[in-house]
């Protein structure tokens, strides 16, 4: 989950407000879920965040270049009454040699209806707004505004998040952040169910 579910660090300060000022004015994604029903594997989030999961991706700017490359484990589980846990834990490498940095986020993922089919509430504790997932087919689909930084010095990204399950167990994640409608960065990264005894960091 972008997970990406997958709240990553793009640009910061100064940066970001050059990158806002010179990038090109985008849209979210008008492409529906719907538009994968049909297609396999199937990607159900309760099948596939279940158990240990293994990431692996990159962070580009505006301009396609990397600017963070990381690793990451999800701890998954589901409780009686359906409701989900994403336990994420993550090393990012801002540059080559350096020590990586350790990130956190925990999911919560609550059962609910829309237009009488089932979705899933989800919120974080830097996702203010409780956002909706919706699956179809072999992919996955979330659009949230994400509250990145320390406190006091936090920037607000809205980033649309997008699931492909291409093999049984391999899930590709590309979410798109944006500012005030314009595009500042992309994460890229491979999700994998991995045995509990593999070490994903």
């Amino acid at each position: 989950m972008s997970a990406a579910l997958f709240s990553l660090k793009p640009v910061r300060g100064v940066a970001l407000v050059g990158a806002i000022a010179a990038a090109a004015v985008t849209g979210c994604s008008s492409v529906q879920v719907e538009h994968a029903e049909g297609r396999s594997p199937k990607l159900i989030p309760q099948t596939f965040f279940n158990g240990k999961i293994c990431a692996d991706g990159v962070v580009r700017d505006r301009s396609g270049a990397e600017i963070r490359s990381f690793n990451a484990r999800i701890d998954a589980s589901w409780d009686k009454d359906g409701v989900g846990t994403l336990d994420e834990v993550f090393y990012f490498y801002d540059e080559a040699g350096a020590d990586p940095k350790r990130e956190t986020r925990v999911w919560t993922l609550t059962p609910a209806l829309q237009d009488g089919r089932e979705v899933l509430s989800a919120q974080a504790s830097d996702v203010p707004d409780a956002t909706i997932m919706e699956w179809s087919g072999n992919a996955i689909h979330m659009a949230y505004m994400l509250r990145y930084g320390e406190p006091g010095d936090t920037i607000d990204l809205n980033m649309d998040d997008w699931m492909f399950q291409v093999a049984d167990g391999v899930v590709v994640n590309e979410t798109r952040m944006t500012k005030f409608g314009l595009h500042v960065g992309q994460i890229l990264l491979v999700m994998r169910q991995v045995d509990e005894d593999v070490s994903c960091l």
